[in-house]
Protein backbone atom coordinates (compact mmCIF):
# COMPACT_ATOMS: atom_id res chain seq x y z
CA UNK A 1 0.00 0.00 0.00
CA UNK A 2 2.76 2.69 0.88
CA UNK A 3 4.86 1.90 -2.27
CA UNK A 4 1.53 2.79 -4.16
CA UNK A 5 1.47 6.20 -2.51
CA UNK A 6 5.23 6.17 -3.11
CA UNK A 7 5.66 5.58 -6.85
CA UNK A 8 3.05 6.46 -8.63
CA UNK A 9 2.30 5.30 -12.19
CA UNK A 10 4.03 7.93 -14.50
CA UNK A 11 3.97 5.87 -17.92
CA UNK A 12 0.06 5.62 -17.01
CA UNK A 13 -0.43 8.92 -16.18
CA UNK A 14 0.69 9.97 -19.30
CA UNK A 15 -0.23 7.41 -21.65
CA UNK A 16 -2.46 8.11 -24.52
CA UNK A 17 -4.98 5.09 -24.36
CA UNK A 18 -7.91 7.05 -27.20
CA UNK A 19 -7.05 7.92 -30.22
CA UNK A 20 -5.83 10.91 -30.89
CA UNK A 21 -8.45 11.70 -34.02
CA UNK A 22 -11.16 10.62 -31.49
CA UNK A 23 -10.41 13.41 -29.20
CA UNK A 24 -10.13 15.86 -30.98
CA UNK A 25 -13.57 15.40 -32.63
CA UNK A 26 -15.07 14.91 -29.53
CA UNK A 27 -13.85 18.07 -28.42
CA UNK A 28 -14.75 19.69 -31.61
CA UNK A 29 -18.03 18.43 -31.81
CA UNK A 30 -19.20 19.72 -27.79
CA UNK A 31 -17.22 23.14 -29.15
CA UNK A 32 -19.65 23.70 -32.01
CA UNK A 33 -23.06 22.33 -30.31
CA UNK A 34 -22.35 24.38 -26.90
CA UNK A 35 -21.65 27.42 -29.07
CA UNK A 36 -25.44 26.80 -31.23
CA UNK A 37 -26.64 26.37 -27.87
CA UNK A 38 -25.52 29.60 -26.11
CA UNK A 39 -26.13 31.63 -29.64
CA UNK A 40 -29.68 30.05 -28.93
CA UNK A 41 -30.03 30.92 -25.76
CA UNK A 42 -31.46 34.75 -24.42
CA UNK A 43 -29.62 37.30 -22.85
CA UNK A 44 -29.56 38.09 -19.25
CA UNK A 45 -29.75 41.87 -18.15
CA UNK A 46 -26.67 43.29 -17.06
CA UNK A 47 -23.92 41.01 -18.38
CA UNK A 48 -24.06 39.15 -15.19
CA UNK A 49 -24.68 35.48 -14.74
CA UNK A 50 -27.63 35.41 -12.64
CA UNK A 51 -27.95 32.25 -10.24
CA UNK A 52 -29.99 29.79 -13.02
CA UNK A 53 -27.43 30.68 -15.60
CA UNK A 54 -24.30 29.81 -13.51
CA UNK A 55 -26.30 26.60 -12.16
CA UNK A 56 -26.50 26.07 -16.40
CA UNK A 57 -23.51 26.18 -16.68
CA UNK A 58 -22.41 24.05 -14.37
CA UNK A 59 -24.67 21.45 -15.77
CA UNK A 60 -23.61 21.79 -19.39
CA UNK A 61 -19.96 21.97 -18.06
CA UNK A 62 -20.33 18.56 -16.53
CA UNK A 63 -22.75 17.16 -18.97
CA UNK A 64 -19.43 17.86 -21.66
CA UNK A 65 -17.57 16.51 -19.16
CA UNK A 66 -18.86 12.87 -19.81
CA UNK A 67 -19.39 13.48 -23.33
CA UNK A 68 -15.66 13.83 -23.69
CA UNK A 69 -15.24 9.92 -22.88
CA UNK A 70 -13.49 8.16 -19.79
CA UNK A 71 -9.88 9.24 -20.20
CA UNK A 72 -7.33 7.90 -17.20
CA UNK A 73 -4.35 10.26 -18.53
CA UNK A 74 -3.62 13.62 -17.83
CA UNK A 75 -2.44 13.83 -21.52
CA UNK A 76 -5.19 13.24 -22.95
CA UNK A 77 -6.93 15.78 -20.51
CA UNK A 78 -4.32 18.34 -22.02
CA UNK A 79 -5.23 17.56 -25.85
CA UNK A 80 -8.94 18.19 -24.95
CA UNK A 81 -8.10 21.41 -23.31
CA UNK A 82 -5.82 21.86 -26.61
CA UNK A 83 -8.71 21.07 -28.86
CA UNK A 84 -11.05 23.51 -27.23
CA UNK A 85 -8.43 26.86 -27.06
CA UNK A 86 -7.83 25.94 -30.80
CA UNK A 87 -11.77 26.18 -31.69
CA UNK A 88 -11.80 29.07 -29.34
CA UNK A 89 -8.94 31.32 -30.99
CA UNK A 90 -10.16 30.08 -34.80
CA UNK A 91 -13.59 31.56 -34.15
CA UNK A 92 -12.73 34.66 -32.64
CA UNK A 93 -9.53 35.16 -35.22
CA UNK A 94 -12.39 34.21 -37.63
CA UNK A 95 -15.12 36.86 -36.29
CA UNK A 96 -12.83 39.25 -36.45
CA UNK A 97 -11.85 39.06 -40.25
CA UNK A 98 -15.27 37.97 -41.53
CA UNK A 99 -18.15 39.90 -40.61
CA UNK A 100 -20.58 36.92 -41.65
CA UNK A 101 -18.76 34.64 -38.93
CA UNK A 102 -18.66 37.32 -36.43
CA UNK A 103 -22.95 37.60 -37.35
CA UNK A 104 -22.94 33.91 -36.82
CA UNK A 105 -21.26 33.80 -33.37
CA UNK A 106 -22.11 37.14 -32.07
CA UNK A 107 -25.58 38.51 -31.20
CA UNK A 108 -26.39 41.31 -32.73
CA UNK A 109 -28.05 44.45 -30.05
CA UNK A 110 -31.58 44.80 -29.72
CA UNK A 111 -32.98 47.64 -28.67
CA UNK A 112 -35.35 47.56 -25.34
CA UNK A 113 -36.17 51.25 -24.99
CA UNK A 114 -37.17 53.59 -27.65
CA UNK A 115 -37.88 57.56 -27.23
CA UNK A 116 -38.54 56.39 -23.42
CA UNK A 117 -40.61 54.15 -24.23
CA UNK A 118 -40.16 50.13 -23.48
CA UNK A 119 -40.08 47.67 -26.42
CA UNK A 120 -42.09 45.06 -25.00
CA UNK A 121 -42.06 42.48 -27.54
CA UNK A 122 -38.18 42.62 -27.60
CA UNK A 123 -37.62 42.72 -23.52
CA UNK A 124 -40.07 39.20 -24.25
CA UNK A 125 -37.97 37.82 -26.42
CA UNK A 126 -34.90 38.48 -24.15
CA UNK A 127 -36.87 37.21 -20.96
CA UNK A 128 -35.48 40.52 -19.59
CA UNK A 129 -37.83 42.14 -17.28
CA UNK A 130 -39.09 46.02 -16.74
CA UNK A 131 -37.19 45.51 -12.84
CA UNK A 132 -34.14 44.53 -14.59
CA UNK A 133 -34.03 47.14 -17.00
CA UNK A 134 -35.00 49.47 -14.44
CA UNK A 135 -31.94 47.82 -11.95
CA UNK A 136 -29.46 48.20 -15.05
CA UNK A 137 -30.35 52.23 -15.89
CA UNK A 138 -30.30 53.34 -12.26
CA UNK A 139 -26.50 51.82 -12.18
CA UNK A 140 -25.83 54.30 -15.36
CA UNK A 141 -28.02 57.02 -12.92
CA UNK A 142 -30.76 57.25 -15.25
CA UNK A 143 -33.66 57.56 -12.92
CA UNK A 144 -36.72 57.59 -15.81
CA UNK A 145 -37.30 56.27 -19.00
CA UNK A 146 -37.77 59.56 -19.93
CA UNK A 147 -34.15 60.37 -20.30
CA UNK A 148 -33.22 57.53 -22.33
CA UNK A 149 -32.97 57.77 -26.04
CA UNK A 150 -32.35 54.52 -26.90
CA UNK A 151 -31.18 51.88 -24.93
CA UNK A 152 -30.21 48.28 -26.33
CA UNK A 153 -29.41 45.08 -24.77
CA UNK A 154 -26.11 43.84 -25.88
CA UNK A 155 -24.67 40.42 -27.70
CA UNK A 156 -23.26 40.08 -24.05
CA UNK A 157 -26.31 40.82 -22.09
CA UNK A 158 -25.09 44.41 -20.54
CA UNK A 159 -27.45 47.35 -20.92
CA UNK A 160 -26.08 49.84 -23.21
CA UNK A 161 -28.07 53.69 -23.20
CA UNK A 162 -28.23 56.80 -25.38
CA UNK A 163 -29.45 59.54 -23.25
CA UNK A 164 -32.03 62.02 -25.02
CA UNK A 165 -30.31 65.27 -26.08
CA UNK A 166 -26.98 63.41 -26.72
CA UNK A 167 -25.88 63.99 -29.89
CA UNK A 168 -25.02 59.78 -30.82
Amino acid sequence: MIERIAQPDWVAMFAVNTPLAELAVRASVLYAVILVLMRLMPRRTGGELATIDLIFLLLIAGAASNAFGAYESVTEGLILIAVLVFWDYVLNAASYRFRFIERLVSAPPIPVVRDGKLLRRNMRREFLTEDELMSSLRQQEITSLDEVKIAYIEGEGAISVVRRGSRH
